[in-house]
C-alpha cells in the first residue's frame, strides 16, 4: 500500500495549505460569528480583529496592480461536461481577448470555467477562495491566488478590484453576491458597473419575479431594472461591459474638462 499523499489529502486553513488534520468541524467565520457562551471571547476577539487586518492588507498588497478587470460568479456544483461550463469557459476566453482579467471565487464548476477560458486566452487569471469545510483547494486555471478565511474580506476584494459583474448560473453564493452588487450600485456605494445574467433560461424566472413583485409593488424603481443585463451570449455580455466601459470615460473626459473650464475662468 502506497503512503503517497494525494490532492485529496490536502486542506485549505484561509491562506495555508496542509496535508495532514482532516477536515475542519466549523470555519473562522463561525467561529467569529457564533453566539459565546462564557466570557473568553473578551480575550480572543480582539486577536482576531488584527487577522481579520492582515487578510485586508495581504489582499490589497496582491491585487493592487490588477489591470481592468471582471469578476465570474458562477455555480461550484456545474462539471465539465455541462453546457453551462462551455459557457463559463467562452466568457473567459472573450474577457481575456477584451484585455480584461478575469476574477472568480477559486473553486471548482463554473469558477474553473471563468479562469480556464481566461487561462486559455492568454488573460490573467485570479482566483480568491475561501474557507469552507467541503472546498479544500484553488481549481488549477488561476495565476493569481488567494484563500481567504473571512467572507466579507474577500467580498470587498471582488467589490474594489473589479468593473464588471457576470454571473452564470449558480446557487445561495452566487445569488448573495449578484444581490449584493445590485444593492451597492443601487446605493450609490460602488459605481455603477454593469452587470450581467447569462443564462436566459435559468435567470429568466428570477428577473420576472423582480418585475412583477419587487417593481409591481413598489420596492424598487423602474430604472433598478436596467442595472441589469440578461443574455446568453458571452460575445454580447463582453460588448456589453467595454461599451459601458467606454461611456464611463466619456463622462470621466467631459467632467474633465468641465472642471478645467471652470478653473480656467476663476
Amino acid at each position: 500500500m502506497s503512503d503517497k499523499t494525494t490532492d485529496h489529502d490536502r486542506y485549505m486553513r484561509g491562506p495555508v495549505l496542509v496535508r495532514h488534520g482532516g477536515r475542519q468541524e466549523s470555519t473562522t467565520d463561525q467561529r467569529l460569528l457564533d453566539t459565546q457562551n462564557s466570557t473568553d471571547w473578551l480575550h480572543e476577539d480582539p486577536w482576531r480583529v488584527l487577522r481579520i487586518q492582515s487578510e485586508f492588507v495581504n489582499g490589497f498588497g496582491a491585487l493592487a496592480e490588477m489591470p481592468p478587470a471582471v469578476t465570474v460568479f458562477g455555480s461550484a456544483r456545474q462539471g465539465e461536461d455541462t453546457g453551462y461550463y462551455a459557457l463559463g469557459r467562452e466568457l473567459g476566453e472573450r474577457l481575456a481577448a477584451a484585455d480584461y482579467a478575469v476574477i472568480t471565487g477559486g473553486g471548482p464548476g463554473l469558477m474553473e470555467a471563468g479562469n480556464r477560458g481566461a487561462t486559455e486566452g492568454g488573460g490573467m487569471s485570479v482566483g480568491l477562495g475561501i474557507e469552507l469545510p467541503h472546498e479544500e483547494r484553488l481549481n488549477p486555471y488561476i495565476d493569481l491566488g488567494l484563500n481567504f478565511r473571512y467572507f466579507f474580506v474577500r467580498k470587498t476584494m471582488f467589490l474594489k478590484y473589479s468593473q464588471a459583474f457576470v454571473c452564470l448560473p449558480g446557487g445561495f453564493g452566487t445569488l448573495d453576491e449578484l444581490f449584493e452588487a445590485l444593492c451597492l450600485v443601487q446605493t450609490g456605494k460602488i459605481t455603477n458597473y454593469p452587470i450581467v445574467l447569462l443564462g436566459t433560461s435559468f435567470w429568466s424566472g428570477l428577473v420576472d419575479w423582480i418585475r412583477e413583485r419587487l417593481l409591481a409593488e413598489g420596492m424598487i424603481s423602474p430604472e433598478d431594472l436596467d442595472l441589469v443585463m440578461v443574455t446568453d451570449s458571452p460575445e454580447e455580455a463582453v460588448e456589453h461591459i467595454r461599451a459601458a466601459h467606454r461611456g464611463m470615460a466619456r463622462e470621466a473626459d467631459e467632467r474633465a474638462a468641465r472642471d478645467a473650464a471652470d478653473d480656467a475662468r476663476a
